[in-house]
């Protein structure tokens, strides 16, 4: 008996050996040679996602998988690019108060700046408004950011453009384009106007002739819809499109350069593509999928979970069929973007789930494996 119970354990041993191997094989596999497309699965967990995404746009595996080893002893920079009434000024207090860091950001209480220095060292890693306050303009977009915030952070941390080349993320946040121009109809109906705004391009602020002034006075307080819909220069139009694209591709904001249609083309183009090649994007609809997919691709934790507020303003304005074709219209570009962006931003999610699943399932193959051979 003892013999027949011997050689079967040495059977089952050997049964055992080539299989756990072809599994091994399997999961090497799946990492090594990907599929060119991913089929979306959905769990019970993303039951605010459609049962299936429409594939409009073709995307590749390098547009999805979006992972930066951000080194934050070194000398790597997170800029985040605020865009008006996307949520920005949410998503920036969690960039400051809400990532675990082995050195968390400064925030004295009654200032609006955080101070979020390296780990032993005095110098930032993140270029924010409540970091480094609007040190490149108010509200500064791609086209100021790209030129400016290299020259400010080395200045700030005196260290040599040449001699130092340093890796800059740029993160932004954006949101649906009805929803964000009815919030800032609202915003500047209450007196906002962003008036020393600097809008540089190619060295040079904007002229008058080249950007009139939809108002006369001091601000556009109690402004009616219709009017704010009705001014050619309000900057609200194609927000999200003109500040994430290079606008120094279409003569700045020198409207004769090139035709509208021209302009509109090149500007959308160019910010799909400056959007798809940020380190990273989130969408003020989707938080918590904002927050695990920052989670991600910088490797860095919050501290409290996202949380989705639906009550804001611009839910609280009814408007009618045509007034939001009017919006859309006037958005055209953005509503475009935003498509794109959502598209973009859903398959990522669904490719970052995917691949954290795969990952769980190797290291628990890799577990029970261990756990055979120390029984045998």
């Amino acid at each position: 008996l003892n013999v027949f119970s011997t050689m079967e354990e040495k059977f089952n041993r050997l049964v055992f050996i080539p299989i756990a191997a072809v599994l091994f094989l399997m999961i090497g596999y799946q990492y090594v040679c990907p599929a060119d497309r991913f089929e979306l699965v959905y769990t019970e967990a993303d039951e605010d996602l459609p049962s299936k995404i429409t594939s409009k746009f073709n995307f590749t595996e390098r547009d999805l998988d979006r992972h930066v080893d951000f080194n934050i002893r070194g000398d790597d920079v997170m800029v985040f690019l605020h865009i008006q009434k996307t949520g920005g000024t949410t998503f920036g207090r969690h960039l400051v108060k809400n990532i675990q860091l082995e050195q968390p950001c400064d925030c004295m209480p009654g200032q609006r700046k955080c101070t979020c220095h390296r780990p032993g060292r005095a110098d930032s890693w993140l270029f924010s408004r409540f970091s480094t306050g609007w040190s490149c303009g108010l509200h500064a977009d791609w086209t100021e950011l790209t030129s400016c915030v290299p020259v400010v952070m080395n200045k700030r941390d005196k260290k040599s453009a040449q001699k130092n080349k340093r890796n800059f993320y740029y993160i932004t946040m954006l949101r649906d384009p009805v929803s964000r121009y009815l919030s800032e109809w609202k915003h500047v109906q209450r007196g906002a106007t962003w008036k020393t705004a600097l809008h540089m391009c190619d060295g040079r602020s904007p002229t008058q002739d080249e950007l009139p002034a939809c108002y006369s006075g001091e601000d556009w307080t109690g402004v009616p819809l219709a009017d704010f819909m009705s001014c050619p220069s309000n900057l609200a139009n194609n927000r999200q499109v003109r500040m994430l694209a290079d606008l120094s591709l279409v003569g700045c904001y020198n409207m004769s350069t090139v035709s509208e249609l021209e302009r509109g083309r090149v500007l959308l183009a160019s910010a799909k593509a400056n959007l798809r090649n940020m380190a990273f994007y989130g969408l003020t609809e989707f938080q918590r999928k904002t927050q695990y997919l920052f989670e991600r691709t910088f490797g860095l934790r919050f501290i409290r979970a996202f949380t989705q507020i639906n009550s804001t303003r611009a839910a609280s304005v009814g408007i009618s069929e045509k007034v939001r074709w009017r919006i859309e219209g006037l958005n055209a570009l953005d509503v475009e973007l935003y498509e794109y962006a959502k598209e973009l931003f859903l398959r990522r999610y669904q490719y970052n789930r995917q691949r954290q699943h795969r990952e769980e399932q190797e290291v628990a193959t890799t577990e029970d494996y261990s756990s055979q051979v120390v029984r045998w």
